[in-house]
Order: C-alpha cells, then structure tokens, then sequence
C-alpha cells in the first residue's frame, strides 16, 4: 500500500493550527460509491446507531463501516491513513465512523445557523480529565463528497490554533464565531484533517444542496471506541492484517502475553516506508538494568 510521507510544513501547520486540508484524497469513483451507500442508509428506516438531531436538518449513522462495504476501503485509505500514523502514531485504533449529511436550512434562515455548534471532540476525556489536561489522543479525517467550493455551504469550520487552549474558546460579544474562525473550501473527494482539541462547528447551509460527509476517527489503540465495542465477524472476515488490528482484533493467534499489545502490523509498514515513530517528548519510562562485570 501506497505510504505518503507527511512535509514539514503540513506537519507544522497540524501542529500549530490543529487541521490540515487535502485536495483529492478520494478520486470520483469512490466519492460516487460513498454517496450511492449514504443515500442508501438515509433513505431507509434503520435506527440502530443513527445520530438525527431534532429539527430535520442533521442524520446520519455512526459505525456506518460496518454497514456498507462501500465504507471500509477508508480505514486504510493509501493517501490519508499514512499521514494520520505521523501525526498521531502507528499504534492506532478506529475510534469512530460517521456518515454525516446536513440539509439546507430553512429558506431566510441567516448565516449564522452552526449546526452543530463550537465543541471539541471526545466528551468523555474531557468529562473525566477537564479541558486543561487534554493531550492530542485522536484525530479525524473527514472526507466530503458534496460541492463546498463556495461560502455557507455546510462545510466543517475550524478555529486555527483553539488545539493550544487550557479553557473554552472565547467568541467575541455579538458574534456566533471565533475570530480565529477558518471556513474551507472543497471540492469533492477533498478532506480535512484535524484533532480531538481543535474546536470546530458546521457552517450554515444556505444552498439547495445537502452537505454529505464521511468522518473516519482514529484514536491510541489503548482508548475504547465510541462507536462499538468490537465489529461483527462477517466484517472482520472482509479486513485487512492491518484493519483488523485497527478494530482491535488479533493478527496472529500466539497465546502468550506481549506487554506491547503484540504484533502490529501498520508500525511495520511504517518502518519499511522509513517512517519511525517518536514520542513528542521521548521515551523516558524504561530504565535497563545495570550491567554487573
């Protein structure tokens, strides 16, 4: 599989800013499949897992990769899953998947709708741990199959920098954004990039279009899911070594206890592209015995 090494500057805007665009992570084809399956899951009457918000404008299906095969070629998308292994780590999990679609507001609605509004991912880190003390510990791509190519179209807005905050993100007094407030925009088969700390919101939706996205969410391989417990065996059977080590099941049956969490097979790829992974801070949690001579 095709593995992307991450520039510098992309690195750093990440780091800095908390996001990062990419034109063209999905060609057409594959925008095309996405949305014919999306269509699917929201025109049906299935509701396990769905996730509407009251007022008509917000559906969609969370763990919707284990509900159309359409869906599952993004967990390891060639373009995109190697850079969330440099900006996160090789050592991952897949936290989430939402299949999101927001319809047009109401006709005369203003542009100041945010739906959903300024937040930052992951409530149950920061209900446990408090906002000052949270880490960068996951990260979503987004994928966006519809026309955002102009202002007010539904789009995930980003506040550049809000990943740095110890507290709430401050909106000035009369004014439903940030200052900070980035409003990309895409063209389909784009994506966006940005982590757990990074305080986002969707922007109003005043075309006659609905806005249809894929968010593909990976956290540490230590951290639960939020979106299952563990994938149906007909699904797993359909995965590669290194997707079902994204969804926690084993690669290989040794019975014995490896204190690593054993092999993995998405850090090997990453060594043999020449990508070895670091802790930000180092590694200073292991002292070697002394030598006796």
């Amino acid at each position: 599989m095709e593995f992307v090494k991450i520039a510098p500057e992309q690195k750093q805007q990440f780091d800095e800013e908390g996001y990062l665009v990419m034109r063209g992570a999905i060609d057409s084809e594959t925008v095309s499949a996405l949305i014919e399956a999306g269509d699917r899951l929201i025109a049906s009457d299935r509701e396990l897992n769905r996730q509407r918000r009251p007022g008509g404008l917000y559906d969609g299906f969370r763990n919707c990769v284990s509900m159309d095969d359409a869906f599952l070629p993004l967990i390891t998308n060639p373009k995109t899953f190697s850079i969330v292994a440099q900006l996160l780590s090789p050592h991952l999990s897949l936290l989430t998947s939402h299949l999101i679609y927001r319809h047009p507001d109401r006709p005369g609605s203003p542009d100041t709708e945010r739906l959903p509004g300024w937040h930052r991912d992951h409530y149950m880190s920061m209900r446990d741990l408090g906002d000052e003390h949270i880490p960068r510990h996951s990260l979503k791509v987004a994928y966006y199959l519809t026309d955002l190519s102009e202002p007010n179209s539904g789009v995930t807005m980003m506040a550049a920098g809000s990943n740095q905050l110890k507290e709430r993100i401050e909106i000035p007094e009369g004014q439903v954004d940030p200052a900070s407030k980035v409003e990309p925009l895409l063209e389909p088969g784009d994506c966006v990039f940005f982590e757990n700390r990074t305080w986002h919101a969707g922007a109003a939706n005043l075309t006659d279009r609905v806005r249809k996205a894929v968010m593909i969410g990976y956290s540490y391989d230590w951290i639960t899911p939020t979106d299952y417990r563990q994938q149906a065996p007909d699904m797993v059977e359909k995965l590669s070594p290194m997707q079902r080590y994204l969804v926690g099941e084993p690669v290989d049956e040794s019975p014995r206890f490896d204190f690593t969490g054993g092999p993995n097979p998405i850090a090997d790829w990453c060594v043999a592209n020449g990508y070895q992974h670091q802790p930000m801070k180092g590694r200073k949690h292991f002292v070697a015995p002394e030598v006796k001579h």
